[in-house]
């Protein structure tokens, strides 16, 4: 198919048209680009406010650690004075909170609450139902909740400091 002589020119007047046009628009955007900030100074400036955002949060966050483990501290200091902490310095590195309780029955809770061991009569056992082994339970369990948040409290005293050696 062929094109006729005043396609050929109308299509060559609009190329050149569209050129001028987007010749302009290059020449304006570069003008305005050298008022702008450059994208490292975007990104440094996006980086600080995500950072100062991250502190606020940390901080927060802080706060809110310390009350728990503050409102868990007397719970536990009751639960422990239930029990009666044994170890032997020279061979062990945990010791046990251990509780007696009836038909012979001792209850053991290591000191990172990470284990929980039940004898009677010198023979270990699988379960019983003793309020002894109740309250070595719910020990196990608030040893391991305070550690969490004493973790957690480190993480995030950590956290705070990286964010304010960035600001």
């Amino acid at each position: 198919m062929r094109i006729s002589k005043k396609s050929s020119t109308f299509v060559a007047e609009m190329r050149r048209s569209v050129s001028l046009v987007i010749g302009g628009v290059l020449c304006a955007l570069m003008f305005l680009g050298c008022n702008r900030p450059s994208k490292v100074d975007q990104w440094r400036a996006e980086k600080h406010v995500r950072d100062s955002i991250a502190l606020v949060e940390q901080r927060r966050s802080l706060v809110y650690y310390q009350a728990l483990l503050d409102s868990m501290m007397p719970q536990a200091d009751s639960l422990i004075a239930l029990f009666k902490y044994e170890k032997n310095a020279k061979y062990q590195d945990h010791g046990y909170y251990v509780a007696t309780g009836r038909n012979g029955l001792r209850v053991l809770v290591r000191d990172d609450g990470q284990q929980l061991l039940m004898y009677r009569n010198g023979k270990r056992i699988a379960e019983a139902e003793d309020p002894a082994l109740e309250r070595a339970q719910h020990l196990q369990v608030v040893i391991n909740d305070t550690q969490e948040l004493e973790k957690r409290i480190r993480r995030t005293s950590l956290e705070i400091q990286k964010y304010q050696k960035r600001l």
